[in-house]
Order: structure tokens, then sequence, then C-alpha cells
């Protein structure tokens, strides 16, 4: 068992994060040399610096005003949680971490993601949250899904809903299953 709420230092966290927009309370819930990572787009920061400035000019102060995280599953160990949610939005400002140099689209994202972090003590060590960069291109329309194996916001369906249709872009290799 945790020595501490891993759920409830998360969910404080990320209320900072995403209700409240408080760079200095989402930094005091981090351990002195934290850091965090954007896998698709290498982007985040490591040490109290260089991820404050990030929080402060290219995270928390820039997500548009109706992102959302949408839970779907949870896992908690001894020292670290995994959670898995939909975060949705509508492209309306320069999403830095997420979309580096692109204009706003004006278009609606629903994109899954799962965020890993280890905590030590009651301090966040570290966030490595992923998503299919993809998917995201698709739906604010700098990749076209046409001939490639992406699917667009389909994927963040298929996530709250499994009665959706699987293998779609298998096509006819699905369609002729023995």
């Amino acid at each position: 068992m945790a020595d501490h709420d891993l759920v409830a230092l998360w969910e404080t966290h990320c209320r900072y994060e995403f209700e409240t927009r408080d760079v200095d309370a989402t930094m005091a819930t981090m351990v002195d040399q934290p850091y965090v990572n954007h896998i698709p787009t290498m982007t985040g920061g490591v040490g109290q610096h260089d991820l404050r400035h990030f929080y402060a000019n290219h995270f928390i102060g820039v997500n548009p005003p109706d992102f959302t995280l949408d839970p779907v599953s949870r896992t908690v160990g001894a020292d670290r949680l995994v959670d898995e949610f939909v975060a949705r939005f509508t492209h309306t400002t320069e999403i830095d971490w997420m979309l580096p140099g692109v204009a706003p689209t004006g278009r609606a994202v629903s994109v899954p993601m799962v965020a890993i972090v280890q905590f030590q003590g009651d301090k966040l060590v570290h966030e490595h949250i992923y998503w299919d960069q993809a998917s995201v291109l698709v739906q604010i329309g700098l990749l076209d899904p046409a001939g490639l194996p992406v699917v667009g916001g389909d994927e963040a369906r298929k996530v709250v809903d499994r009665n959706l249709p699987s293998n779609a872009l298998m096509g006819a290799l699905w369609k002729g299953k023995g």
C-alpha cells in the first residue's frame, strides 16, 4: 500500500493544471527535481526551473478554455498511478505542448491519452504522457487519413464505447476472415 493517497495527490495536481491554472500550486505538488515528458512531441521539462517555465509559458496558460479530461480507467500502485482518459478541446489557442508551431484551426479534438505518474512520498516525481499524434493531426486537418492506417477522432469514441466496430482499417483483410 502507498504511504499517501496517490489518487488525491494526482487529482490535486491536475486541478491546479486544468481548473485553477495555477503554476505555483502545480509546482508545489512536485519534488525538487521533477520531470514531465509528453512523449509524442517530447515537450515538458526537467527540474524546477525548466518545468516552471514550461508550465507558465507553454502548458497551463495555453490550453483552450473548453479543455477537459474525461476519465476512462485508473491503476494505482505503491508509488505510481496510471490514468487513461480522453482529452477533449476545440483548437482555439496555440497548444505548444501538443501542437508546437501550429496556429489554431478551430476544430474539435478528442484524443485518448495515458499518463504514467511516479510519486515519492507526497510529491510527483515525473509524468510520462502518451497520445496518438496522428489522430490529433487528422482532426485538425494537417494529416489526410486517406490511404493511411489512422482513424482520427474515432479512436476516442472506441475507447469509451467498446461496441463500436473494430478492424475497419483492415477492410478486405478483415472481411475475408475465415
